[in-house]
């Protein structure tokens, strides 16, 4: 059996994955902006995450849940991740942190 870290921590470590996935178009990463909305991790290490996109015309639209799986899957003590698309709710200014708003002027 392999020893993983708490769930927490591994939680940690991929929102801290996450945070190093950047949409291409905008230079503020895909957490940040508001893109994830779910992270759910299990006790054997598995991790699915739900995610939009800023638009369904997104150029990267096919690419991005493959950097988002890369990036979270990377993780020590991830055994696999899987990303589902939603376009429900559709994302908003509003999902973005406040450092991110700053960032990019809107505040």
């Amino acid at each position: 059996m392999v020893e993983r870290p708490p769930i927490e921590t591994l939680r940690e470590g991929v929102v801290t994955a996450l945070r190093s996935v950047y949409d291409p178009e905008i230079p503020v990463d895909v957490y940040e902006l508001g893109l994830i909305y779910e992270v759910e991790v299990d006790e054997e290490g598995f991790v699915d995450v739900l995610m939009t996109l800023t638009s369904p015309a997104c150029p990267v639209a096919g690419q991005m849940p493959i950097m988002i799986k890369a990036a979270v899957e990377q993780v020590r003590g991830v055994e696999a991740a899987e990303v589902e698309l939603t376009w429900d709710p559709p994302w908003s200014q509003d999902r973005m942190s406040e450092s991110a708003r700053l960032q990019l002027g809107f505040m």
